[in-house]
């Protein structure tokens, strides 16, 4: 019983282990659960803050209970678990069968950035891999000299032998593009609704601030007020101002009134930064200055003419979603993308620089203002149109995918990276630009945070798997020495 105590403490530990890898590679995406889950409570609450808090709190139990009992197996101790840490362990399986069951049904495309997080972190686990193996390899050979049968030697060292061969040969099948002889440029910032971690998203501070980090394009969402003027909001349908701005104090009998029902002089009454400082969406908040809080405590609703005004005095490009356009063949004039080619083209900002992206009236636009940059969301219709502009998601596309439209010059713009990992990866995949909420973080990286030439990666590889089996080779012959000593002096 104490041994199959100790096999399901292990189980457990390396599954809250991998549950907290997750947690971490997932971290990029994080402000998508918390948006999800005010959408469904109607209150704010960063519940991924909450599950990385006690995902971590259950790693470092599990981790200490482990080491005490490998310390009991040392000493030929049985581990007797007291009921409480049985049960302990029990709730921590069940909170991470939960967690795992709730990601894969509502976040289904996060286990592809899992995937991908292995191209930059295998190299990196499979060094920590052989590490770990070296140090246990210690009390495998004790347990293979004190075993008493023949039998169970053999079972003991065939497992740990075939364990050993997939370890350290792990790098044979680890494919990452930071592992290559070249660094292609680095991919160019596009401000995500601005720089959401440093001000109130979609609000005119915001763009702003991602001005400081040397982005090429503003990225924000477009929506058409009830006197049918292009204004500035993420958030879209019923609710649509509940979260970003102080609409229930305003206007508390219309919170849950949908975007054409306020003008647009409605919405330049409302506080569109206070949310901001309170929530604290991306822990950022204290980082700033008590004139950017002041700063950010004043913000209004932008109309898009506003932002217009400021990517045309900064010469930076623009690029929009229409969150509320419906496709009708016989009313273009009447639609979203009309009134906002319309504004766009009164701002007298040269149309190369607006990035086109709504798919409805993509050709009624053309046909409106032919200078506009076409960018498609998806591989098919760009193909279909001729066009050389993708914006899409970063899961869409392989390391290998991307190498291939960039030979034939195509632009790709991915979105949304906020992880330096999952940056310095798409800058070795070679990128042309990425949509982010932390262009702070990567205005100054001058190179991806690892790379290697693949004659470098295969030397250090190798040169540690010598040292790792000269290391186990001696502890075995150590073991052997001591043991049979103690065999030879009738201990057993």
């Amino acid at each position: 019983m104490p041994c199959c105590w100790f096999s399901f403490l292990s189980f457990v530990s390396i599954l809250v282990l991998s549950w907290m890898y997750i947690c971490v590679i997932a971290f990029n995406d994080h402000s998508n659960v918390n948006n999800e889950a005010f959408k469904a409570l109607k209150t704010w609450v960063n519940w991924y803050r909450i599950v990385v808090i006690l995902s971590a709190v259950l790693v470092t139990y599990c981790l200490l209970l482990l080491i005490f009992g490998f310390l009991h197996l040392a000493i030929r101790e049985p581990l007797h678990l007291h009921w409480l840490h049985k049960v302990f362990l029990f709730l921590g399986l069940l909170m991470v069968f939960l967690n795992i069951l709730g990601f894969s049904c509502k976040w289904q495309k996060e286990w592809q950035t899992i995937k991908l997080s292995f191209q930059a972190t295998a190299p990196f686990l499979q060094l920590s891999a052989v590490l770990a193996l070296t140090v246990i390899s210690w009390l495998v050979f004790q347990s293979y000299f004190r075993a008493k049968t023949a039998a169970n030697r053999g079972f003991i060292m065939t497992n740990f032998l075939l364990v050993c061969a997939a370890v350290h040969l792990w790098p044979v099948v680890i494919k990452s593009p930071c592992i290559s002889p070249n660094i292609p440029p680095k991919p160019a910032l596009v401000g995500h609704r601005g720089a959401p971690m440093l001000a109130p998203e979609n609000t005119l501070m915001s763009f702003r601030k991602s001005l400081e980090c040397g982005v090429v394009a503003f990225e924000t969402d477009v929506q058409l007020s009830k006197d049918r003027q292009p204004f500035l909001m993420h958030d879209h349908g019923e609710n649509f101002l509940l979260r970003t701005t102080d609409v229930k104090d305003k206007f508390p009998n219309r919170a849950s009134e949908i975007h054409n029902n306020f003008t647009v002089q409605e919405l330049r009454t409302l506080n569109a930064g206070k949310w901001f400082l309170k929530t604290d969406p991306f822990w950022s908040v204290s980082s700033l200055s008590e004139e950017e809080k002041k700063e950010a405590e004043n913000q209004t609703v932008p109309a898009l003419s506003e932002l217009l005004d400021l990517a045309k005095k900064h010469n930076v490009s623009l690029i929009f979603d229409l969150k509320n356009e419906m496709k009708d063949e016989n009313d273009f004039t009447n639609s979203d993308s009309y009134y906002t080619t319309e504004e766009i083209k009164a701002s007298g900002i040269s149309p190369d620089k607006v990035w086109w992206l709504p798919p409805e009236y993509r050709h009624n636009v053309s046909m409106m203002e032919p200078g506009f940059k076409q960018v498609y969301s998806n591989l098919e219709e760009m193909e279909a149109n001729s066009g050389n502009f993708i914006n899409i998601n970063y899961t869409s596309l392989s390391d290998d995918h991307i190498s291939e439209l960039r030979s034939i010059n195509v632009s790709m713009n991915l979105w949304v990276v906020n992880e330096r990992w999952l940056f310095s990866l798409l800058w070795c995949s070679g990128a042309t630009s990425v949509t982010t909420n932390a262009c702070h973080i990567f205005k100054n990286m001058s190179k991806p945070d690892w790379h290697l030439e693949p004659n470098a990666y295969m030397g250090i590889w190798i040169s540690i798997d010598i040292v790792s089996l000269l290391v186990m080779l001696g502890l075995f012959f150590w073991q052997r020495r001591r043991l049979t000593g103690d065999w030879t002096a009738g201990i057993y």
